[in-house]
Parts: C-alpha cells; structure tokens; sequence
C-alpha cells in the first residue's frame, strides 16, 4: 500500500473565501472544498484555477454540515462537480444519489458516513454495503469517546484495506491516533484542517510535529498517555530525538479514559513504548506484564516498553527528579516536604529518602499519603506545611499546571526554606514558583526533571542516548509556541 496522502479541508464565507483558502493551502495532496459552509455556492468558482487536486463536498445539516438548502439543489451541485471535473466529489451513503454514483460508474466518488454519536457496531456491513455502490472512496467518520473506540476502525482497515480506497477517521480528541497513523489504520488519506471540534489537526502539525509524510505502516509506535496530554512537550521532544537519530518511530499523544482503555487500544495497534503521566502511573503498574526493580519499590510505573509481546514498566522519575538536584543541593540531612500522593510523588520520596534527606509527606487525603509511606519511612504532615518546616519544597500536584496558571499549592506566607521545586513545566514560571523567588527561595523548575527522565526513557527503548541537548531544545521551542498562542488568545 502506498504512503497515505493529506487532504487539508477548507471553509469560507463566500465562494471567493473559499478559493482564497483553497489556494493558501500549502504541503497538501487534495484540499477538500466546503461549499456547504459558503452563502453562495458555486461549482465553477470553487473549482476555477485550482493548482492540486480537491474534493467538492456539500455537507447537509442532517449529517453534521451547514448546508441549509434542498437535497435538490445539493444533487444538483455535487453532479456539477462531477461535470465540471472535480477530481472527488463527497456523496453521502445515506442521501442515496444513485445517479450520481452512476455517472461515473463510481470513479471520482467518496462515498461517506458519519456518526457524531457512537460507533456503530455494524462496520464491517457498511462497508461491504458501501463498497456494493461501486464508489471509489469509502469514508467513515465516528465519534469517539475513548481511546479504544479507535480499534474497530483498525481492524477494519486490517479486513477490508487490502482492496484501498478506505479513509477511517475517528473524530474527536480520542481519535487522533486514526489521524495521525492514517497508513496503520489503513486509510488511502487522512484529514488535516481548522475543524477542531472534530479533531482536525492542522497540516503544519501533522507534517512538521508528527513527521506524516514519512510514516509507514510499519513506523515504530510511541506514545504519551494519561487524561490530560493535549498539552505536553512529551511529543515534541521524543520526535525530535527520533528524527535526529534516523529512526521510523513517532510519539504521540494518546489520552485515555482508562488505563484498561489504554490498555486495550495500545495492545492491539502494537504499541512500542510508552510514557505515563497522570492519572496512570499507578494504575498501570498492574496492567503490565513485568516490573523493573525501581518501579516495584516505588510502585508506579512512568515508562513502558513492549518486548517480545510483554509489556515491561519501569520508573525513570526518580533518576530524572534527582539530576538538577545534584548540580545544586547537598541533600544529606536536609528537611523535605513532597506536596501529593501520586505516581511523581511516590518516585520523588523514594529518591529522596534514598539520599538521606529527612521526608514529610502532604496530601489533601492523609489515607492516600498513607499508602506512599508502605513504600518507604516518612512522615506524614499537614495540608499545607508549615512554616519553617522545610529546607526543601517539592511540589508533585497539578496544581498550577495549564491552564489553571493562577493556582498554586502553597501560599506566599508559608514559602520560608531555602529550595521550591514545582515538576510542573507548562507554564515554565509557576505562580507558586514566581512567588518563591519573590520571598527569596531558590528554585527549579520541572523543564530539567522532565528532560532528565525522558532522556531516560528514549535510551532504554533505543538502546542509545538521545542527541546532546536535542530534547531541552525541542521542549523550549513548545513552550514558547505555547506562550505565544495564550498571548494571542489574551
């Protein structure tokens, strides 16, 4: 099967918008051409000068489009785009314009459905229906409200993607795997664009940040998974270690409902590793098959690599918290005070403890800070520490993380030791640490934890170190990009 090719979608108020945008389209094979969404649609004027393949779709309000006349003039639109020679025209099965299908005896023909509800559990008849048209293009778009609702449009591209002409999407933000790894799903292409409520990325993003153009069927899959991942720098970093090494792998975001979720979806795509943040690192300590040394004493996992078909975890948190540290701070004999129970503080208090710092555990739910004191001897203080209890503040909550940037753990009045280290790195400048400085703590924020540990992670799923400085890099350029865009959204 060849490479799968990338249709950017385009909108526009009027016919002249649409072929502005049309045009403005840079790096793609087809652009698809909404003329639902122009007040006077125009067959000719959308397909007037066009410098690359497109698509002609009229999408009527019954079936997720904004296209608010009669299925007349729609018919007669979409068989003027087939006159006019429009290399695609987007036919809905449920409209049943036979004749149209007809008129080319099926050739030129993207025959869709969508689902903006579930996914239904009839695929396979679909397609096999779909197929019975003669189409040359079957499309199927469902809705998605988990990362496992990707795998029926998986194993559908498996059964049916041998004969082509499949396009599989699973909208929404759980889909983006079927975006992404359009050529695994088995799909002829994917689609990129400004939909965002459907999940579209843009072309930039999927050509530049998950390298599209060169994945294969059979890339390498890695990941970031956890509820909350839309926003991480995980992607940026492991991407850009990848390329600078000349490997065919990507890393993408997967965020999960579950860890079963996670589970079921990773197993069965074939997943090669993993990165697990929030609210996984233990609930998945279960659900591999082996647990390295580290991750067993501390009891949650932040890495996964497949082997040989088993799944191994392994903790790379601890080596990666105590890095910048160890440049700063001698830690024997120095007070700590960990802010959480999670996964991150569970490495953390291992590590610590295992320096010979003296560690006081705070947590909103003292049953959960008991739980981390199983693993290793600490205290147990009070939410939140007291003043002039501590040496050494390390913050493991999200509290403060983006977008909730006016947050913070701990007040002002009550940042009194000498060190604050919040994991957080997006924002870089968390309002708990900008208040630390203010009082005169030295502090450090979580972009050096972070590359520490994922530099850890890269290694051990390589077997080689990543590039000198590619991972820092990549992660700083990110977060300015995510910086600009809170500005321009403010």
């Amino acid at each position: 099967m060849s490479r799968p090719l990338l249709c950017v979608t385009v909108t526009g108020e009027t016919t002249a918008d649409l072929r502005r945008a049309r045009d403005a389209v840079a790096d793609a094979d087809l652009v698809e051409l909404r003329l639902d969404s122009v007040s006077d649609p125009s067959v000719a004027g959308a397909l007037a000068g066009r410098r690359r393949p497109v698509i002609v779709t009229c999408r009527p309000e019954w079936e997720g489009g904004s296209f608010k006349g009669s299925e007349e003039e729609r018919r007669r639109l979409l068989g003027e785009a087939l006159s006019l020679g429009a290399e695609y025209v987007d036919i809905e099965w449920r409209a049943r314009f036979t004749d149209l299908i007809a008129q080319t005896g099926g050739r030129r023909v993207v025959l869709s459905t969508h689902d903006f509800l579930d996914v239904p559990i009839d695929l396979t008849a679909r397609v096999h229906a779909m197929r019975s048209t003669g189409a040359e293009v079957i499309k199927i778009a469902v809705a998605t409200k988990r990362l496992s609702d990707c795998v029926p449009l998986l194993d559908l591209g498996a059964q049916s993607g041998r004969q082509g002409g499949l396009a599989l999407i699973g909208m929404g933000p759980f889909g983006l795997p079927t975006r992404i790894l359009a050529a695994r799903f088995g799909s002829i292409w994917t689609y990129a664009g400004s939909l965002n409520d459907l999940g579209q990325l843009t072309p930039q993003t999927l050509i530049k940040e998950y390298h599209f153009r060169s994945l294969t069927g059979s890339s390498e899959i890695y990941g970031l998974t956890g509820r909350a991942v839309a926003h991480s720098v995980s992607p940026a970093m492991h991407n850009a270690a990848f390329r600078a090494a000349h490997l065919d792998a990507i890393y993408i975001p997967l965020p999960a409902a579950s860890a079963e979720d996670f589970v079921t979806f990773g197993r069965a795509i074939g997943l090669n590793g993993a990165s697990v943040t929030i609210p996984f690192k233990i609930a998945l300590f279960d659900h591999v098959d082996e647990v390295d040394a580290v991750a067993r004493r501390i009891g949650a996992i932040n890495t996964i690599r497949a082997q040989d078909g088993r799944w191994v975890g392994a903790n790379t948190d601890a080596v990666g918290f105590l890095e910048p540290l160890h440049e700063r701070v001698r830690l024997d004999g120095l007070r700590a005070s960990v802010l959480g129970a999670g996964g991150a503080a569970r490495a953390v208090t291992v590590a610590l403890s295992s320096c010979g710092c003296s560690v006081r555990l705070h947590a909103r739910t003292r049953a959960q800070a008991e739980e981390v004191a199983v693993l290793t001897p600490v205290e147990i203080g009070p939410w939140p520490p007291e003043s002039g209890s501590w040496d050494l503040l390390i913050n493991c909550t999200p509290v403060g993380m983006y977008p909730r940037i006016n947050e913070t753990p701990v007040p002002a009045d009550l940042l009194t030791g000498r060190y604050v280290y919040d994991l957080i790195y997006n924002p870089s400048a968390t309002r708990l640490l900008r208040e630390a400085s203010a009082r005169g703590c030295q502090t450090i924020g979580g972009l050096e934890m972070l590359v520490a540990q994922a530099e850890g992670q890269f290694q051990w799923w390589t077997g080689s170190r990543a590039s000198p400085g590619v991972m820092r890099e990549a992660a700083l350029k990110r977060l300015a990009e995510f910086s600009r865009n809170e500005n321009h959204l403010v």
